[in-house]
This record gives structure tokens, C-alpha cells and sequence, in this order.
């Protein structure tokens, strides 16, 4: 009994440790107040799964003086070279506490090591959305213009006005085409990946998964009714990027514990090109700011006067399409985005 409770006691300590440090990171690292509540709450529900006079027991049967593992640790232990390798660790240590806690809770509490058991899988949830935010906040960093492609409201051949939007800015394009054979929607959607990556530019596929991973492109952009973002990973590499389509403040909310890699929020305007009985407004945009530090797309009747207003409702990316496909000169279109874009950007701190 004294061994199991002093094993208990060391690991207990890792894990709220480790929570600590996860939570400090969402918070404030990652301004990521969904997700820093969430592990706040785990540690308070890792606290209640012991009752009080176990607790006790665990702080008396503890001894630090002549622990034989106290002072015993790694070279890489002692080296993080990013706050995200420090909360990735703690991720692990968490993992790995729990289940030491639960393996020796059977020997004392059955109830107990059950309740530690499923706080292991919330911990294996936690850190999935902490991994995936961290990462996608870095891969969508750069992406600032992101057009739609559709061959119907192109104002001339799909692939020059494509080339035409990549000169004039637009660091990512989606290919959307819901009507073309499967045989030729592959073609287009290698022609168009080939085409981004010349420019350094990403490229994503309207809702075929299946085609996105054949193309090699970037990734895939979800709607609602399209397979889930945990299917879309089944199929697709790692590195792909997987990007969800929001209306609502529910279907946001749905779309945190779901980590994308980017929540689309829309229309945030009335728009021509996809009409909708439900208009999304700046107001659920604002919402999924508050909500997750995932990277935001605002999409849906956005216009170069219409830029500031988004930007000021959230920091995010701006999605186009006929407001630039459409238009005569689709780069001079995508420059005035651009300008709208830099405009509203806080003018850079010259260095001292």
C-alpha cells in the first residue's frame, strides 16, 4: 500500500503539473480561451477524482529525501528549443501520468482508476487540439487572400485568370467545381496545385477529399454536409491542410472541438455567388474569434470597401471570388485587396 500510494502521489503531481503548463500555453501562447478553459477544467476534475482523504494520504506517504529518482534525468529533458516543445512534452507527460495513476489505482480503488482512465482519452483530446491549433497557426500564417476558382464566373480562360490572382497577390486558391466529371476535375485540380506552388502559393479542393489527395494539393475545404474533419484525416497525408465552412454560432462552437485547420465563417455578407436564406454576419465572425485561436477564413459578398470592416471584426484571412474572378484584370482586382489588406495593418516598430 505505501509503495502505490507514493506512486500515486508522484504522478498525480505530473499530471497537474503538466495540465498547468498545456493551459498556460493555450492562454497565453495561443490566446486560445475555448481551449485553455478546457484543460482548466480537467484539472480541476483530476483534483475532485480524488477524494479528500486519499489526498491526504497521497502528501503523507510522499518522501523527496530519499526518493532514488530524484535527481536522475536526460539531456533531453533539460532542452526545449520553442514554447510549443515545452507544451508538447507536458502533453506527454500527462499521457503518461494518467496511466501509471490508473494501472496502480486498481490495486487500491477500482471507481477511482475508471475515472482516471477517461480523464487519459480527455487528455489524448486536449492534446490533439493543442497540436493542431499550434500547427495550423503556423502554416496559415502567410495566407492573407484566398480566391475561389469557378470556371462559370471566370471572366476569362480558368487557369489565366488563376495565374492572374496569383500575380496579383492571392496566396492561396480554392478550385471549386461541383459540376465536372471526376476524370477532368483531377486534371484541373493537378494543373491548378502545379500552378500555386510555382507561385509559393497553397491550393485547396471544394469538398473532395479523394481529389485533393490524388492532386497533391495543399488540402481540402469542408462544408457541413461534406465527410468529417477526422475522415478527411484518414485520407489524407499529415502535412494536409483541412478547412470547415461555418453559418452559425453552433456550427463554430461544433468546429473548435472538431480542429480544423481553419474555421470558414460565412457569408459574412450577402453574396451573388453562393446565395443563402442564412447570412452569417460579422457577428458569428467575432464569435469564432472569441471562441478558438484557429486560423478564421471569412468568406461570402466581400468587397475592397467591405475589407476593413472584416479585419476589424476578426484578424483573419479574406476569401473571394467573383469580386476578383469576374472582374476584367483579375490581379489589378486582387491588388486592391491587397492594399485594403496592408492598410488596415498596424504600420511595423522600426527597429532600435
Amino acid at each position: 500500500m505505501p509503495n502505490a500510494l507514493r506512486i500515486l502521489d508522484a504522478n498525480y503531481n505530473r499530471a497537474r503539473e503538466a495540465l498547468r503548463v498545456m493551459e498556460d500555453y493555450a492562454r497565453f501562447a495561443l490566446d486560445d480561451a475555448a481551449m485553455s478553459g478546457a484543460i482548466k477544467q480537467m484539472r480541476h476534475d483530476l483534483r475532485a477524482s480524488i477524494p479528500d482523504a486519499m489526498h491526504e494520504s497521497l502528501v503523507r506517504s510522499r518522501d523527496i529525501v530519499t526518493d532514488v529518482g530524484r535527481d536522475v534525468s536526460t539531456a533531453a529533458e533539460l532542452s526545449r528549443e520553442t514554447p510549443r516543445d515545452v507544451a508538447v512534452a507536458a502533453c506527454k507527460r500527462l499521457s503518461e501520468a494518467l496511466r501509471t495513476m490508473a494501472e496502480y489505482g486498481k490495486t487500491l480503488d477500482a471507481a477511482l482508476a475508471d475515472a482516471l482512465e477517461r480523464l487519459r482519452y480527455r487528455g489524448y483530446e486536449l492534446e490533439r487540439r493543442l497540436c493542431v491549433t499550434a500547427s495550423a497557426q503556423d502554416r496559415m500564417a502567410k495566407l492573407r487572400l484566398y480566391v475561389l476558382i469557378t470556371e462559370a464566373l471566370c471572366g476569362g480562360d480558368w487557369l489565366a485568370t488563376a495565374e492572374a490572382a496569383l500575380r496579383g497577390g492571392a496566396n492561396g486558391l480554392q478550385l471549386r467545381e461541383k459540376g465536372l466529371p471526376d476524370a477532368e476535375l483531377v486534371t484541373r485540380a493537378i494543373r491548378l496545385t502545379t500552378l500555386c506552388h510555382d507561385y509559393g502559393a497553397l491550393c485547396f479542393i471544394n469538398d473532395r477529399v479523394d481529389i485533393a489527395a490524388i492532386s497533391g494539393a495543399d488540402g481540402v475545404h469542408l462544408g457541413q454536409d461534406d465527410v468529417s474533419i477526422a475522415q478527411a484525416r484518414r485520407w489524407l497525408p499529415a502535412s494536409a491542410i483541412i478547412g470547415l465552412s461555418t453559418h452559425t454560432p453552433q456550427q463554430v462552437d461544433a468546429a473548435v472541438i472538431a480542429a480544423p485547420d481553419y474555421i470558414a465563417v460565412g457569408p459574412v455578407f450577402s453574396s451573388n455567388t453562393k446565395p443563402q436564406d442564412h447570412i452569417a454576419g460579422l457577428e458569428t465572425l467575432t464569435h469564432a474569434k472569441k471562441s478558438s485561436a484557429l486560423p478564421l477564413v471569412a468568406i461570402g459578398g466581400i468587397t475592397t470597401k467591405k475589407a476593413d470592416a472584416v479585419l476589424t471584426a476578426a484578424d483573419c484571412c479574406l476569401c473571394v471570388c467573383s469580386a476578383v474572378i469576374s472582374e476584367p484584370d483579375a490581379a489589378q482586382a486582387c491588388r486592391g485587396f491587397i492594399r485594403a489588406i496592408e492598410a488596415h495593418q498596424p504600420p511595423a516598430t522600426p527597429d532600435k
